[in-house]
């Protein structure tokens, strides 16, 4: 086991950053969105509670309409997601609330499909958050 580090890193005047859902410029951002068979439009909505650029890192609040489908993708960064509410189907796997998912920097999942009452999920990127297309076509 390493020996623990003998100086603090602590910086002068850093403070812990406090968020709440409800806070006025806590706005819902439609990331994605498809046209369902029957005419009507499902999306996935995010919340950006934190999205700093040094060190980089997004966490998000995500809601997904009943039936959304989201590609195979990955990311530029290591991802953890989170199911808090409803249930996912990620490629074959069900995961339903209370699931993680933990995806290591290069691996892509998918597709992502919400349950029948749709699904949220908290969501932290540990770097670039920005996504890459498993499957272009």
């Amino acid at each position: 086991m390493a020996e623990p580090p003998t100086t603090s890193p602590r910086i002068a005047g850093k403070e812990p950053v406090f968020r709440h859902l409800d806070d006025p410029d806590m706005g819902w951002r439609a990331v994605h969105e498809q046209r369902n068979r029957d005419g009507s439009i499902s999306q996935v909505r995010e919340k950006w509670l934190a999205f700093s650029p040094d060190p980089q890192y997004l966490s998000i609040y995500a809601e997904y309409d009943p039936g959304m489908v989201v590609r195979r993708h990955g990311h530029f960064s290591p991802h953890i997601v989170f199911v808090l509410k409803g249930e996912l189907l990620c490629g074959d796997t069900p995961c339903p609330e209370g699931t993680h998912i933990e995806l290591p920097f290069g691996a892509a999942f998918g597709p992502l499909v919400a349950g029948p009452e749709g699904v949220t999920m908290f969501e932290v990127m540990l770097g670039d958050p920005r996504s890459w297309g498993d499957d272009p076509e």
